[in-house]
């Protein structure tokens, strides 16, 4: 079913030249995730996930379709997968949430200090985003003393986001060092989608996200531009702009519904049409303000939707085939991660192919809403 889509109109771009070193930029100084230890193939996962979804017996061919096409060859689990079915409700899945999102946060957040070359003394504000478990105290306080954060650290706990929060954060984190620049602000993302499973529900929604979704955490360290030269790590790209869209009438593609179970997964199926209809001409209006087309981009990190969603993305916008192979790349290692994903690709892309200095980057995500962000990076 597609879901009409009333559309803003866009305001003419802007002909003004991109200013190649903005006031108020934000300087990344690293970003690293952390994963569970379990982890499974693709295929070895099939059969228990059909298990809990549809019960043994049930007819299967969907679901194995679903898992062949999802573009996933490995995923990591917040649980091993034989614990799964021992959950029971959403009690239980939220408590293993909470206690294995403290691990990978801890490690996640650490891991992108060390790299850095800061202390958890030297944070002002930590943002932790996570929309597949609630928690009060947040993720975020408790995590402070375990992390040697100061008393006074500011905290913002977000929910809701979804898929979109990895760089939805990045830019609300850019938009607090824009007015804080001497600070320092840690994005933490933790995403445990595996424990959202609906057992015995063979809604199709649900079985997507059984063979897409993975679990994971992400921590990107930043700092404003006053502060930026504190870190001693190998300084990343600059955030130069951020751009949010909602997109009208259409908030039923892609979310919770909420109930006793816990969070069963909405996702439309219009989702990729929607994309292909309307992302691209954002996307080009966002960067034409800065003087710049879609050939000027030299680092597409995209959230990996899926496999349509991917594609929808690269027709929408005109790219080469192998425009998103990091995204790609990353689906097939870890699966949808939600917000922790695309900071996984950027952590990738920034280790395994060190993008010149001067190249522009775009980073990209969309969630529930429906919703897009967009962050436009300098190396």
């Amino acid at each position: 079913m597609r879901v009409p889509v009333v559309v803003n109109e866009i305001p003419a771009p802007s002909t003004a030249p991109c200013r190649t070193s903005p006031p108020g930029t934000t300087t990344i100084a690293a970003v690293r995730t952390a994963l569970p230890a379990h982890r499974y193939a693709q295929d070895d996962l099939t059969e228990p996930i059909g298990d809990l979804c549809l019960g043994p017996g049930a007819e299967r061919g969907v679901l194995r379709r679903l898992h062949a096409s999802a573009g996933v060859r490995t995923r990591h689990l917040a649980l091993p997968i034989e614990r799964y079915a021992d959950l029971g409700d959403f009690g239980r899945s939220n408590d293993a949430w909470v206690t294995v999102g403290l691990e990978l946060g801890e490690e996640a957040v650490s891991g992108a200090l060390r790299a850095s070359g800061l202390q958890p003394a030297d944070v002002d504000l930590l943002v932790c985003t996570s929309i597949t478990g609630i928690a009060a105290p947040s993720l975020d306080a408790r995590l402070a003393g375990r992390l040697g954060l100061r008393p006074d650290v500011k905290r913002l706990p977000v929910f809701g986001l979804g898929c979109v929060a990895g760089a939805a954060g990045l830019a609300r984190v850019h938009d607090y060092l824009r007015g804080h620049p001497h600070d320092t602000a840690v994005l933490l993302s933790v995403e445990l989608c595996s424990l959202t499973l609906q057992q015995r529900d063979a809604f199709r929604a649900n079985l997507v996200a059984g063979a897409l979704f993975g679990d994971g955490a992400a921590a990107l360290v930043a700092r404003g531009d006053a502060g930026a030269g504190a870190a001693t790590g190998t300084s990343g790209p600059s955030v130069v702009a951020t751009r949010s869209h909602l997109y009208p009438g259409t908030e039923r593609l892609l979310g919770w519904d909420i109930g006793a179970s816990g969070f069963r997964v909405v996702i439309d199926a219009g989702v990729p049409a929607m994309v292909r209809d309307h992302f691209g001409r954002h996307v080009r209006a966002f960067l034409a303000e800065h003087g710049l087309t879609t050939d000027d981009i030299g680092t597409w990190m995209c959230h990996p939707g899926g496999p349509k969603v991917l594609s929808a993305v690269a027709d929408s916008l005109g790219l080469p085939g192998d425009t998103l192979d990091a995204s790609r790349r990353s689906l097939a290692a870890v699966g949808n991660m939600s917000s922790a994903s695309v900071l996984h690709i950027l952590e990738t892309t920034w280790q395994d192919h060190q993008p010149e200095p001067g190249t522009w980057g775009l980073l990209t995500a969309m969630g529930p809403g429906f919703c897009s962000e967009l962050v436009l990076l300098r190396w």
